[in-house]
């Protein structure tokens, strides 16, 4: 009787161990078929913009794509903005420090322009660590889209501009100074 019992609990420990292989065997097979279902519904779905030709291409007698982007006038960057800003030289800087004739001009340096603004967000914070509080601003460029500006300021006197620009090429930046004619559109 004794033999009989040890012979039923080893046969159930067998079927037991049996079952957790079988479980295990199953669950991949079940989880493998269901990532080959999810990357052949992703592989026959059309993926957007891979086999679309730009628009603005045309093709020269040769056979080469030609951009229509070519034919139209390069704009400047400072020239597409409604007017209220303009970039500032160094010697126009000094010619404005000399005269301080009391100006209402606002100066801004741009640290930076980025695509990203992941990017933008990194060069705000390398100069948040140096101890200057920036800002990003979007802005969009025709032919490039939207752009990532970082900008310190405003600052209304050349002296400080100066200082800050100096400081920031120190530490590895380079930073444009930017004039606004009208300082109200730089405060919306």
């Amino acid at each position: 009787m004794r033999q009989a019992s040890v012979q039923t609990t080893a046969a159930s420990r067998a079927r037991q161990h049996g079952g957790f292989l079988f479980g295990m065997f199953v669950g991949l097979f079940i989880g493998l078929a269901i990532a080959l279902g999810i990357a052949v519904y992703l592989n026959k779905t059309p993926v957007p913009f891979m086999n679309r030709k730009p628009a603005d291409t045309k093709a020269e007698p040769s056979g080469a794509p030609v951009s229509k982007a070519a034919d139209k006038p390069k704009f400047d960057f400072y020239k597409i903005l409604p007017g209220s800003e303009e970039p500032v030289s160094d010697k126009e800087l000094k010619a404005a420090a000399r005269a301080a004739d009391g100006s209402k001009d606002l100066y801004f340096l741009q640290a930076g322009s980025f695509a990203n603004p992941v990017d933008a967000d990194n060069r705000k914070a390398q100069l948040a660590i140096l101890g200057y509080e920036a800002s990003v601003e979007p802005s969009t460029v025709p032919e490039k889209g939207t752009m990532y500006r970082v900008r310190l300021g405003p600052y209304t006197r050349v002296e400080e501009v100066n200082k800050v620009k100096d400081s920031l090429k120190q530490n590895g930046i380079e930073a444009d100074p930017v004039k606004i004619k009208d300082p109200a559109a730089a405060k919306k």
